[in-house]
């Protein structure tokens, strides 16, 4: 078992002020592996004094300085790569090789480019005989959601650092362990003392009381809409700033141009990556009517590739669900799908054969998906594909708008002017065409209900920052 039951706060591993435990769950057994502390309010509170107490010498830290930091925990973070990787692959189930190359090298990715976005960054700016100055907010609280446990919790942390906010993390309680090892990366890096405070726990225990306390400045939350929703109203009582990344029911459109073979390969991918456990998750999938009976049998096909399994286990593309919880919500769409008249052409409900341990399901396939139909609106966060026919392209990029998120948006083909009409009219913070891949220093968030605010290198710091006008200031 492993066994982190302390806080970390103002530079120092201390006993939590409750007592209490909360066991992590193994996805791929279902069994306890680890415990960890249930903090409180009393927590809360030790860690945002110790982060307000240095809340204005963080700010005026030179810029170099917060660079210099940034570039040490960077080489801490690539010494510990070994224990991110088993930590991940333990806690979330991901597939080893996923827990390498995807979120273990997320996790450095944005913490190399807050780093070097201050090579850039202007922090004061001269207009005429005035002065506009950006400084850190204050003192922030973080809470960040299980799916990625490096990746959503070091896009925060590294624009917070750059910025020069102290801040106060609550991870998830179900994928804790990561975190756990970004404090010791911390302090072995030399961030000083009451800059970074963990407190484990649940929501109601460490959450409410973070988005409450009044010497927060800030909270950014990812996570579901409904607990953003919470966490924006406890925040408004003293009108801190929020930044919230919230829920996607992402389009992929695909044209009539496209490769067949190559557009399936495309819509699975986007929806068994992590298990489908991905805000992003392209899991509308829009094509055009005269692909369907095409598309379909090349979708089975690839999924049938999809080896589901123990994530230690050598080719292993998907491994389970995060919780009994998450199982049990996947379930329950997969059979409203069937309830409400879609077809199910592949996969289905319960586990797959010979998985009986652990949260695992099935990769699912829907077709005759009317949109206004319950999988077609609601994020499910699993492996289940809607797939949704259109007869021109006007009518596919309405029915890729009609949702209440706008996370990200897909669109997959051949022309290059339609191409990029089709991402132009998208309404989503991120639209990809064809596979491309982006950096970490690109603006990431949402339209509607998908967040308020933007992550990401340079976009990321400003979220950290307030801005200040000096008039008459000469330099």
């Amino acid at each position: 078992m492993k066994d982190h039951t302390r806080q970390y706060i103002n530079g120092e591993w201390v006993e939590s002020s409750s007592g209490e435990t909360i066991n992590v769950i193994n996805p791929a057994t279902g069994d306890a592996f680890g415990r960890i502390a249930k903090g409180n309010a009393a927590d809360v509170d030790k860690a945002v004094n110790a982060a307000h107490d240095v809340y204005i010498e963080f700010r005026n830290t030179p810029v170099e300085e917060r660079r210099e930091m940034l570039d040490r925990i960077v080489n801490e973070y690539e010494n510990r790569k070994d224990d991110l990787i088993e930590a991940i692959t333990d806690e979330l189930g991901s597939p080893i090789d996923k827990s390498e190359k995807v979120h273990y090298q997320m996790g450095l990715n944005h913490f190399a480019a807050a780093r070097d976005a201050l090579d850039s960054f202007e922090f004061e700016e001269q207009r005429g005989e005035n002065l506009v100055v950006k400084e850190a907010i204050g003192v922030a609280g973080l809470i960040t959601p299980w799916n990625f446990p490096t990746n959503q919790t070091s896009l925060k942390l590294a624009a917070a650092f750059a910025a020069g906010s102290p801040v106060i993390l609550k991870p998830s309680e179900e994928t804790p362990f990561a975190s756990v090892i970004l404090a010791e990366i911390f302090d072995k890096a030399g961030v000083p003392k009451g800059v970074f405070n963990l407190v484990n726990g649940d929501g109601e225990g460490v959450g409410n009381p973070l988005s409450e306390h009044p010497k927060v400045r800030m909270m950014s939350f990812t996570g579901s809409g409904r607990t953003g929703a919470k966490i924006m109203e406890k925040a408004s009582a003293d009108f801190k700033k929020v930044s919230l990344e919230l829920g996607g029911k992402s389009p992929l459109i695909i044209l009539d141009d496209a490769n067949v073979d190559d557009a399936a390969f495309t819509a699975v991918q986007k929806v068994v990556n992590n298990t489908g456990q991905v805000c992003t998750a392209g899991t509308r999938t829009l094509i055009p009517e005269s692909m369907k009976d095409e598309f379909l049998e090349k979708v089975k096909e690839k999924m049938e590739d999809v080896k589901v399994g123990n994530p230690r286990e050598e080719g292993v593309k998907m491994g389970p669900l995060i919780s009994r919880k998450q199982y049990d919500t996947v379930q329950s769409y997969i059979n409203k799908g069937v309830e409400e008249g879609a077809t199910l052409y592949h996969g289905g409900a319960d586990q797959p054969e010979g998985l009986a341990e652990g949260f695992y399901v099935k990769p699912t396939v829907f077709s005759d998906v009317d949109n206004k139909m319950t999988i077609a609106q609601e994020e499910i966060f699993g492996p289940v594909m809607s797939v949704i026919t259109y007869k021109d392209l006007d009518e596919a990029i309405a029915l890729a708008n009609d949702t209440k998120y706008g996370l990200a948006g897909y669109v997959f083909g051949e022309d290059p002017e339609t191409l990029k009409k089709v991402a132009r009219s998208i309404e989503a913070g991120t639209v990809e065409i064809n596979n491309a891949k982006g950096g970490a220093d690109l603006p990431f968030g949402g339209y509607k209900q998908s967040g308020i605010g933007r992550e990401w290198g340079d976009f990321g710091i400003d979220e950290f920052l307030e801005v200040k006008s000096i008039k008459g200031y000469f330099k």
